[in-house]
Formats: C-alpha cells, sequence, structure tokens
C-alpha cells in the first residue's frame, strides 16, 4: 500500500499513540506487511525473535514493542501493541468500502452482457464483450478487461482487478479476507485485508476457487495461468505466468511461484515459500521449503522425483529385508 503522498514519521505515530526512536521528520511512503516490504515503507513487528528480520528488511520505518536503537538509516515507532497499530494505520489510509446498494449499470460498453440479479458497485469499468452471468456481484471499483466471461455465482470484492480474456467459472471467489489472527487472550485479533486481487490478462480459474485478497499489497497471478476447481490461493501471494494449478491444491500466504509451474492435484504449500520457475509438483506433495526451479517434486516432505522412487522402492523391499537379517540372526 502507497500513501498519495509522503507521511512523516511524527504523523504516523502521532495516530497510534507511539514514540518515534530516531528522525521524526522521516518520510514514509507506504506500509506493508514484512513479506512484501520495499524501501521507504513501514512495516511491523511484535515478537522478539522476528526483530532482526524486521530491521534487516527493506523497510525504514518499523512499528515495535521495545525501545531499542534503530539502526541506520531507520526509524521505529515504539507503541505497545504493533498489531493492533498496524491495522489503524492501514484502516486510516485506506478505510474499508461502504456498501454500494445503488451502483449503476452500465448501457454504453459494447457487446456487454448481463445476466440476471447482477449487483455492480461504484466505479466498475468493464471492457467491451465481456459477459457476467446470472446472480455475479461485483464490488466497487473493480476493473474487468475486455472479452471476459463470468459465469453465474461468481463473487468479486473491491478493487480487484482483472484483465481481458479471462474466464472466472461458476462460484469463484475474488479478494477474500486473509486468514491472518494474533492470539489474544479474549480471542483472536484479525489483521485487516488492505490490498487486492490482480488477474492479469488470460487467466482462468476453475470453479468454487478463491484467491484472497493481500494485506497491504496485492495477491497477482500472471497471463496465461490456468487454475482448477476447489483451488484455494492466499494472501499476498504471487504466482507467475502461464503457471497450471490442478484442483484441490492450497496455497498460503506471501507465497511466490514463478512462470511456468505445474503443480498437480491437492498439493499443499506453506506460507512464505518459493517454487522456482518450470518446477513440477506431483499430486499430493507436502511442501515444507521452497523449491528450486526446473525439477520435478513429490512426496512429504516434497524431494526431487527420482530420490523419491528409490525411497518407496527401498520401503517395499523392508519386509524382504528384515526376513533375510532375521534368518541370518542378525535382526
Amino acid at each position: 500500500m502507497k500513501f498519495s503522498k509522503p507521511q512523516p514519521a511524527a504523523t504516523l505515530a502521532q495516530l497510534v499513540g507511539g514514540k518515534v526512536l530516531g528522525d521524526p521528520n522521516h518520510a514514509v511512503t507506504g506500509i506493508n506487511e514484512i513479506h512484501r516490504v520495499e524501501a521507504g515503507d513501514l512495516t511491523f513487528v511484535d515478537v522478539e525473535k522476528y526483530f532482526k528480520k524486521a530491521l534487516g528488511s527493506k523497510a525504514d520505518t518499523i512499528l515495535i514493542n521495545q525501545e531499542v536503537a534503530p539502526p541506520a538509516g531507520k526509524v521505529l515507532i515504539y507503541v505497545a501493541d504493533p498489531f493492533s497499530a498496524f491495522n489503524q494505520l492501514t484502516e486510516h489510509f485506506r478505510p474499508r468500502t461502504p456498501l454500494s446498494l445503488s451502483g449503476p449499470t452500465p448501457s454504453d460498453v459494447p457487446g456487454l452482457k448481463l445476466g440476471r440479479n447482477v449487483v455492480l458497485g461504484e466505479n466498475v469499468v468493464i471492457g467491451p464483450n465481456v459477459e457476467i452471468g446470472h446472480n455475479v456481484v461485483i464490488g466497487s471499483n473493480v476493473q474487468i478487461g475486455a472479452g471476459t466471461l463470468i459465469y453465474p455465482n461468481v463473487t468479486v470484492y473491491d478493487n480487484t482487478q482483472i484483465g481481458e480474456g479471462c474466464t472466472l467459472q461458476a462460484g469463484v471467489v475474488l479478494g477474500g479476507e486473509a486468514f491472518y489472527y494474533k492470539r489474544r487472550a479474549w480471542g483472536r485479533e484479525k489483521m485487516l485485508s488492505k490490498g487486492n486481487v490482480i488477474l492479469e490478462n488470460y487467466v482462468e480459474v476453475g470453479a468454487n476457487s478463491t484467491i484472497d485478497r493481500g494485506v497491504t499489497s496485492p495477491t497477482s497471478i500472471g497471463e496465461h495461468t490456468k487454475i482448477d476447481n476447489l483451488v484455494q490461493i492466499g494472501h499476498d501471494t504471487v504466482i507467475g505466468k502461464r503457471c497450471i494449478l490442478a484442483a484441490l491444491v492450497g496455497v498460503a500466504g506471501a507465497c511466490t511461484i514463478e512462470d511456468d509451474c505445474v503443480i498437480w492435484g491437492q498439493v499443499g504449500i506453506p506460507s512464505g515459500v518459493t517454487i522456482g520457475k518450470g518446477a513440477v509438483l506431483m499430486a499430493k506433495s507436502g511442501v515444507i521449503s521452497s523449491l528450486e526451479g526446473g525439477k520435478v517434486y513429490a512426496g512429504m516432505p516434497a524431494t526431487e522425483w527420482m530420490h523419491k522412487l528409490r525411497v518407496y522402492a527401498s520401503i517395499d523391499r523392508l519386509p524382504e529385508l528384515i526376513q533375510k537379517l532375521e534368518a541370518s540372526g542378525k535382526a
């Protein structure tokens, strides 16, 4: 999330009742969750074992719950509860869009076909030759590129960007909130989701698949990527071009899947990992860490395919090996 104009650190500290450690006039140009920070951003840290990661990140300004000396070139804002302070700031600079009850119906878009019971929010921009099926809900500030086909019962949240020639099968949800909580004594506090979803040109999303919006940056899907039915893609994940994701794949938040990857059914990918360009993950693989591109992986944990085949072959031979050991008296 970028600010419309730079904000002094002192102004942000005042909004959250914090104390500036460093230059109060330091300019902050945006706010982002730690996995997607860029130079000029503010982020937060509230667990001591992650201090080093946050202080060494690209972020120039950090909300923190200990008074420590700021590293060179950085400013800290000391506040008792950085998580809640981060939510305060994102809500202040990007407040939730109120529900639109009277969105316009476009009448001058060439070739536009609207089904029955289609609901459009404010400031929806639709390209020519778009077809939107029955019972579709489109939020405010949504862009839909030319030639896109949206099947019935699709829900598109605010600020989503859909490229040209995309296909959204029935029941797709784009832009749901991030599954991101902090444990409290009374329950769990939700991290507010202020990012969006971006589908580049010619992306297809299968029936009943869901793509969550980012916390402060986009969840994005590269052009010509095809996603099967019943796939879940978490917040802030970036998927490259020409990828294939088969049914029942689950991708957690803040992952990076580079171009030309093939991910077969029921693969699970945890948060924050990178899958290198051209990698192939066989069905039911369980990823536990980042994987190099250009290789084929299988199993739980996911390792290179030929290695895994040798492991499986060895397991099949275990009864025979045990019998031989028992017969030799060495077991």
